[in-house]
């Protein structure tokens, strides 16, 4: 069973920066390929980025392509997400997932092994 735990949410300016972080509990982070999804009030859960087990390839979803960059330290078991340029819309709980995803791609139809709890993002004009 692996457990994730998101940190870093807030209330932050529009324009301002954000950088989430995840932390697993389990030394077999490495085995998964990583992802954050978010959902907004009254909407449907949404893929925002995914990263590969190594690390070494990412994608970023076209609403936040250029402003938001994931990344992941496996030594640390944490995956991170960098927000920059955040708009109104970014509002959402964030949560970072854990699958077994080969092509990153598949990301968007798969059905995450483990979810984190969630962090609020809220932007303010």
């Amino acid at each position: 069973q692996v457990q994730l735990v998101e940190s870093g949410g807030g209330l932050v300016q529009t324009g301002g920066s954000l950088t989430l972080s995840c932390a697993a509990s389990e030394h077999t982070f490495s085995r998964y390929s990583m992802a954050w999804f978010r959902q907004a009030p009254g909407k449907e859960r949404e893929f925002v980025a995914a990263v590969s087990r190594s690390g070494k390839n990412t994608y970023h979803a076209d609403s936040v392509e250029g402003r938001f960059t994931i990344a992941r330290d496996n030594a640390k078991n944490t995956v991170y997400l960098q927000m920059i340029s955040l708009q109104a819309e970014d509002t959402a709980v964030y949560y970072c997932a854990a699958a077994n995803v080969v092509y990153l791609l598949n990301w968007r139809t798969t059905s995450p092994d483990y979810w984190g709890q969630g962090t609020q993002v809220t932007v303010s004009s």
